[in-house]
């Protein structure tokens, strides 16, 4: 089995939402974060609850996770840390949903 890149682009994402491509979206801020604008369909697992929460996702192992944060920079953390815990498709959002805001849905909420 070929190894996923460990980031995504937004362009990616957007193609594999639109294909109906099975994965789980994982956004790995907080949740004042979320709250204010999120990705439609994204579990919220912020980093700081990672460890004591992981077990929430377990059922994911082969499963195709996107992790996004703000810029991108805690999604590649928490990516890392999902392979070493053996989820073995697991991408970071490359830009964080800024990213996405800028390149795919100009409506968006940015901060």
């Amino acid at each position: 089995m070929a190894t996923l890149p460990p980031e995504i682009s937004c362009a990616e994402l957007q193609s594999l939402r639109e294909s109906g491509s099975d994965h789980l979206l994982v956004d790995c801020r907080e949740a004042d974060e979320h709250a204010l604008v999120a990705l439609p369909g994204a579990t919220l697992l912020p980093m700081s609850q990672l460890v004591e929460r992981v077990s929430e996702i377990e059922g994911h192992k082969q499963s195709h996770l996107v992790v996004y944060c703000h810029l991108g920079v805690r999604s590649q953390r928490v990516s890392q840390f999902l392979r070493e815990q053996g989820f073995t498709k697991v991408q970071s959002l490359a830009g964080g949903i800024d990213g996405w805001a800028e390149a795919i849905d100009p409506q968006m909420v940015r901060y």
